[in-house]
């Protein structure tokens, strides 16, 4: 995340839809819990009953994601998520450690590398640009 206040980043969380046009309505909220960590939470919501729930623990006095989960979900079905629980014992995954997707088919244990993800950017643009790439219909922005 590079060099992000919080007033940046609330910037960031609170313009997503003016700079994707596919989002219809976002319930992201940024929330203090102290002086210096954040917690951003809420729905990003996409045609086709697209969904993106998340949640992002930041710590601002060091400029990083402490932990985050992001699930993509096609109405109540649970597409596939990200999270950065370490699996030590997975070598696959160590391209991109602790990052990984879930995915099916068994999706609890079935993951691969998320070399695009990182404690120290921004996430949510990887995130947004994926479900508009490889879930929306061709055209949406």
């Amino acid at each position: 995340m590079p060099s992000k206040s919080r007033e940046e980043y609330e910037h960031l969380i609170y313009s997503l839809r003016q700079r994707y046009p596919a989002i219809s309505f976002s319930t992201l909220v940024l929330k203090s819990l102290g002086a210096t960590i954040g917690r951003v939470e809420g729905e990003i919501h996409f045609p086709n009953q697209i969904r993106l729930k998340l949640f992002e623990l930041i710590d601002f006095a060091k400029n990083r994601i402490v932990t985050y989960t992001y699930e993509v979900y096609r109405a109540e079905e649970r597409l596939y998520w990200y999270d950065p629980m370490e699996h030590p014992e997975d070598r696959d995954l160590a391209a991109s450690y602790p990052h990984h997707k879930h995915i099916q088919p068994d999706i609890k244990h079935h993951r691969i590398p998320a070399p695009e993800l990182s404690f120290q950017l921004t996430n949510l643009d990887v995130i947004i640009r994926e479900i508009r790439d490889n879930l929306l219909v061709a055209g949406a922005s």
